[in-house]
């Protein structure tokens, strides 16, 4: 059966309708993806208040405050692995 230009052109915007779906899904995957990453960075400061509170309160000592500091920052612990 051959197709006429109604046909046709009913498929050219299902076809459209299928690709904007698919956009929309996408987009919102890279929307969650990026608002879910922000939220990471907020932690490492909470985490160093909380070692400057223990720091001052004498729980800790300046070696042990130091050092923990640079773990949480991501820097080395300045300790040789055994």
């Amino acid at each position: 059966m051959m197709m006429h230009g109604t046909g046709m052109l009913m498929m050219f915007w299902t076809g459209l309708g299928i690709l904007v779906v698919i956009a929309a899904v996408a987009a919102i995957v890279v929307w969650a993806v990026r608002s879910t990453s922000h939220a990471n960075p907020v932690m490492p400061d909470v985490a160093q208040q909380i070692l400057a509170r223990r720091y001052a309160a004498g729980e800790i000592d300046d070696e042990e405050y130091q050092r923990r500091l640079r773990v949480l920052r991501g820097q080395p612990s300045g300790l040789d692995e055994r």
